[in-house]
């Protein structure tokens, strides 16, 4: 190019050099490359999502890093991919259906999935345009999907792996329950609010023996099998091994002792539903309290002997205070009663425990191991300030539910025979005639934690796994440190030998409004980076936030800064252009150094640092 165009347009000047990039193969990796490698796998967006300002500035430190790396002569991989995103996923198409009169059931699984197959080829993965929109320098011929065949297979062999060394088992526990979506939620699939409830004080028992709990969740008492108290508080002291009438079921349930209840709470005296609290459930186990469901799988009371069987959970909890209130038991009541509440994170229900057989990984020696690695300076987290929280995540793991019942996802590889025989199967491994596979799916978060391995083509001893693995650093928010980066911890750890995924995990933070406020719907004060990208171009957007970003801690945005940086590129661009109006021309090769004047030495040497 003799000379730059007057005006500087950055879409159009982006695109086209987006494009020559791409078309050179400036961004593929070379795995038989003597040079040393610099490997980062992205955090994989799901298929279902969209670009938005914290992928914004994810991406744009990623690509600074990777850049940087090339400029110094590593063997750069930048590996992009997609997660597909389970519950997300099913939803989106579960819609779709229902706009047209039916459900995945009327089509059946196989039918189903293959309709979502279908959606993602046509309308998933639209995130992955809009990452080359920004700019990323991603290798893309080594795209890959957390359901692809290779992926596939990993989850496979590392189910089963953990499942030959005791680290996989099912049992009963107390689980997050969506009762629209129908399946078990993981802890991050689950957004608390503070919602207007009640707080409301029953008088259990008789005239002999009598006792006032406190609860937010009256309709449950139906499914009571103790009252408990804190050993320590004098006023229970003289009731606790006595038994209590529970109202409405004329039920006899003890009252207990344990240190879980805060004497300060409502009366100090908390009613336990082992079946339906994981507190309820801790307290439970200890004391052995039976276990009483009281709801099926959609919220509905059933099974209490009661008049409100088959009433929605929510409506029984009014009937049931109002019979209490009739029956002269409820001795206060607060309304509203704000406190909080989880939701389903994809339909917002309001989120039911309940006791569930799931599948759950034993996570104590993974745990231990991830902490190993951090401790021993393995791996090192940045900030350095992060790490206690890290380490209160790791030490404290409670056992990984993973299974999921739901229809789109790695479906469970356990195989049960006519006889009770159960089975794991691995890749390539099929099961005996009159075997049936266990319906439920795996937890998103299952392959999503095997992405730094995975991705090289883990089971197999792939070149790139060779080459790249372990990565050079992981680049991510600190808001999922314990949902996605501790988990690649444990697997990675497990699968690898002891070798961590990564050896250095950098935390950036949160980009919040430009009076330092959380961005929300509904503050009105969120932003779309596509249209900053349309206005002042990608340039612009990626300066203004890698500028303001610093290790761990949150950095506000305002668009008058993004315009700024628009009119500092502008100022280069002209910069450029006058530069090549008088004669700052190369054809071929730069001259040897030696003939190069100081000033030029020194931006060459500046180049090579």
């Amino acid at each position: 190019m003799s000379e730059l165009p007057a005006q500087f347009n950055p879409s159009q000047i982006e695109s086209e050099l987006y494009q020559k990039w791409l078309s050179a193969g400036y961004f593929t990796a070379n795995a038989d490359s003597d040079k040393e490698p610099f490997s980062i796998v992205i955090p994989p967006p799901n298929v279902t999502g969209s670009l938005h300002i914290g992928h914004a500035l994810d991406h744009s430190i990623q690509d600074l890093l990777s850049r940087m790396k090339r400029m110094k002569g590593f063997e750069v991989l930048w590996l992009p991919g997609m997660d597909h995103a389970g519950i997300a996923t099913q939803n989106v198409v579960e819609k779709q259906l229902a706009a047209s009169g039916i459900s995945r059931h009327d089509l059946g699984r196989e039918e189903f999935v293959k309709r979502v197959w279908k959606w993602k080829e046509e309308s998933g993965g639209v995130i992955l345009g809009q990452m080359k929109r920004l700019g990323d320098s991603v290798d893309w011929s080594r795209e890959r999907f957390t359901m692809d065949q290779g992926l596939s297979d990993a989850v496979l062999t590392i189910f089963k792996q953990l499942f030959d060394a005791g680290l996989i088992y099912r049992a009963e526990k107390i689980i997050n329950w969506c009762p629209r979506c129908l399946t078990a939620l993981s802890d991050i699939e689950v957004e608390h609010s503070d919602d207007a409830g009640e707080f409301v004080q029953v008088r259990y028992g008789d005239d002999e023996v009598s006792i006032t709990v406190a609860t937010t969740r009256p309709e449950t008492m139906l499914g009571d099998g103790a009252v408990a108290v804190n050993p320590k508080d004098e006023r229970y002291k003289h009731l606790i091994g006595k038994s209590v009438l529970l109202p409405l079921v004329n039920r006899m349930i003890p009252i207990i002792a344990d240190e879980l209840v805060e004497p300060d709470f409502g009366t100090g005296a908390v009613k336990v539903t082992a079946a339906h609290d994981p507190n309820d459930f801790e307290m439970g186990m200890r004391h052995n309290v039976p276990l009483i469901v009281i709801m099926n799988e959609a919220g509905v009371m059933e099974g209490t002997g009661t008049e409100f069987d088959g009433m929605d959970r929510f409506d029984a909890r009014v009937a049931v205070v109002e019979k209490l209130r009739q029956m002269g038991r409820v001795v206060s009541e607060k309304r509203p009663y704000i406190h909080a509440v989880g939701h389903c994170s994809r339909c917002e229900i309001t989120v039911e425990p309940r006791l569930s057989k799931q599948w759950f990984v034993k996570v104590a020696p993974l745990a231990k191991a991830a902490a190993d690695a951090v401790r021993d300076g393995r791996v090192k987290i940045d900030p350095e300030s992060m790490e206690p929280r890290y380490f209160e995540w790791v030490d404290n793991m409670h056992d990984w539910c993973i299974s999921r019942q739901l229809w789109w996802g790695h479906r469970i590889p356990v195989w049960y025979g006519p006889d009770g025989d159960v089975i794991v199967l691995g890749p390539n491994q099929s099961a005996p005639k009159g075997y049936e596979q266990d319906p439920d799916v795996l937890d998103t978060w299952f392959s999503s934690a095997l992405w730094p391995f995975s991705t090289l083509g883990w089971p197999n001893e792939s070149d790139d796994l060779k080459k790249f693995y372990p990565t050079s650093v992981l680049v991510t928010g600190y808001d999922i440190l314990f949902f996605w980066v501790v988990r690649m911890m444990l697997f990675g750890l497990f699968a690898m030998d002891g070798v961590a995924p990564f050896k250095v995990i950098a935390l950036h933070g949160l980009v919040r409004d430009k009076h330092g406020k959380k961005m929300s719907k509904s503050r009105g004060n969120t932003v779309d980076p596509l249209e900053f990208m349309d206005k002042y171009g990608s340039d612009a957007l990626r300066f203004t936030l890698v500028r303001g970003a610093n290790p761990g801690t949150d950095q506000a945005l305002a668009e008058e800064w993004i315009a700024g940086s628009r009119n500092f590129a502008t100022k280069v661009w002209n910069a450029a252009r006058f530069a090549m109006m008088n004669g700052a021309h190369v054809n071929g090769e730069l001259p040897d150094r030696s003939e190069l004047n100081h000033i030029d030495r020194w931006i060459l040497n500046r180049l090579d640092s």
